[in-house]
């Protein structure tokens, strides 16, 4: 298995004297691929993100670290990937009723994370938004993993509400005006038309919004830099939840009846336009930031990525074949196929980034913590599976794509596996019962929906991703392994 030492040095063309940027890190939850304008979506409205994308870079190829939540949060935070990262798949601690709250497996004690790495930079760290890798108590906590400061959610099941009994500061529960009411159940009306039939899944205190306005206070409060802020925001996840006054803007837009709750998470009486709304809002959270950045004058100082953690929905009442979620690619969340890793990047940072420039670099997750070691000049001294794209966001010649390796253990695939070596796609599922599990494969430049397995004409691109595959190291949690 290829792994690299990066001594990371600042090497602005151009720009040797620039001190290192603020950093902020925008991840969104369950955000498909084809959802933002500038990646071709014609329902939804994201004006402030693609303005975004007008100012800087967008990234064709960039990839997550998973096609689920947590493993995907580990890559990005360890710049490892799912073969060697700790977090594999969602490992669930406790239950969704406050009483049991217990969040997920906790990342270990001194791990080197890239909270901690910026630390050592000299930059004052937060994370606002869902965290996921360590519920209360525990050693996985922000605050022992590199992180100054922390609002929002510990456990990610609490998150499947964004009207919450609770948030979390630092260590401390912070109560909010809202009632605790389980975020999966069935509608009990007797008319679904009737919108007051849905005022139990209501609540006051919308999360989204008290987590942006904490991003905001956190940038005015370390204005003088240099600050890294990780934002970690909890929508387009479900449960579909948003001010009502978001629906309004698409009234007679989209096609839609009322959902039930019958595949999971809450009903709505207008689910597709809560969708379309609750990421509209997110842009407009985007937007508060980039306004609050203008108006203290530190535009000019600040690197914003904009990223998702993996692919679009599959479940809880969203329509994603009306939103075409997935930009015409095969699957998403919770599929290694490419609807389910491929993700939004974009890239600004004035007179670093060509404003409007597209790159086609492929890229992932772990690219993020090395590329980030560049830019703040860190030493980055542990074993990262990551390549540092600093040269592609300053328009010079890419860096050789990293090792592009996932692994995923939920749904019921029985194990599922993908690697990536230039063109060529490999799909493996079913690698938990046998050793003979077949691998597909695919094209991405003439078949990016992998429609079409070349596996039996080109056997010797299949054992080659194979092998790649088999590089991976085993995991403490033997569920998360495959037959040998």
């Amino acid at each position: 298995m290829p792994r690299i030492i990066v001594a990371a040095v600042l090497v602005l063309a151009g720009c040797t004297q620039m001190d290192p940027p603020n950093v902020i890190y925008i991840l969104a939850d369950d955000l498909g691929y084809g959802e933002l304008g500038s990646y071709g979506q014609t329902l939804i409205r994201t004006p402030n993100l693609d303005r975004l994308a007008a100012e800087g870079m967008r990234f064709t190829q960039h990839y997550s670290g998973s096609p689920i939540c947590a493993p995907s949060r580990c890559t990005l935070l360890t710049g490892r990937h799912t073969g060697h990262c700790q977090v594999r798949d969602n490992y669930e601690l406790g239950g969704f009723a406050d009483s049991t709250e217990r969040g997920q497996l906790p990342l270990e004690e001194n791990t080197y994370t890239l909270g901690r790495m910026m630390q050592e930079a000299g930059y004052t760290t937060a994370i606002v938004g869902k965290w996921g890798l360590g519920g209360p108590n525990s050693i996985g906590v922000p605050n022992q993993q590199g992180f100054d400061y922390f609002y929002g959610y510990l456990d990610q099941k609490q998150a499947h509400n964004h009207y919450p009994s609770h948030l979390w500061r630092n260590a401390e529960w912070d109560t909010l005006a809202n009632g605790y009411f389980h975020p999966h159940q069935r509608f009990e009306g007797t008319d679904p038309h009737d919108p007051s039939a849905y005022d139990s899944y209501k609540g006051v205190d919308y999360a989204p919004d008290l987590m942006a306005d904490e991003a905001e206070a956190f940038i005015r409060e370390n204005a003088g830099g240099p600050f890294f802020l990780y934002l970690a925001h909890t929508v387009p996840h479900l449960a579909l939840q948003v001010p009502d006054n978001e629906l309004e803007a698409y009234d007679n837009i989209l096609s839609e009846t009322p959902y039930d709750g019958t595949r999971g998470y809450l009903p709505h009486i207008r689910p597709q336009s809560a969708y379309a709304g609750m990421i509209s809002r997110m842009d407009a959270h985007v937007g508060q930031i980039m306004e609050v950045l203008r108006e203290l004058g530190i535009d000019d100082e600040t690197l914003i990525m904009f990223s998702s953690d993996n692919g679009a929905t599959y479940v809880g009442g969203v329509d994603t074949e009306q939103f075409q979620s997935s930009g015409g690619l095969r699957g998403g969340k919770g599929e290694v196929y490419e609807g389910g890793i491929r993700v939004p990047m974009i890239a600004t940072w004035p007179g670093v980034i060509a404003p409007g420039s597209v790159t086609d670099h492929v890229s992932a997750f772990w690219d993020v913590m090395p590329t980030l070691a560049s830019v703040v000049n860190a030493e980055l001294t542990i074993e990262v599976n990551g390549h540092s794209f600093l040269p592609v966001l300053q328009g010079e010649q890419p860096p050789t794509p990293s090792e592009m390796y996932w692994e995923y253990h939920g749904r019921n695939w029985r194990g599922a596996q993908a690697a990536r070596i230039g063109p060529w796609k490999g799909v493996r599922l079913g690698g938990k019962d046998s050793v003979s599990a077949p691998v597909r494969v695919y094209n991405l430049v003439d078949d990016p929906a992998e429609t079409t397995d070349l596996a039996d004409t080109h056997p010797e691109i299949a054992l080659e991703l194979l092998a790649l595959m088999q590089s991976r190291s085993d995991s403490k949690i033997a569920r998360w392994n495959f037959a040998e």
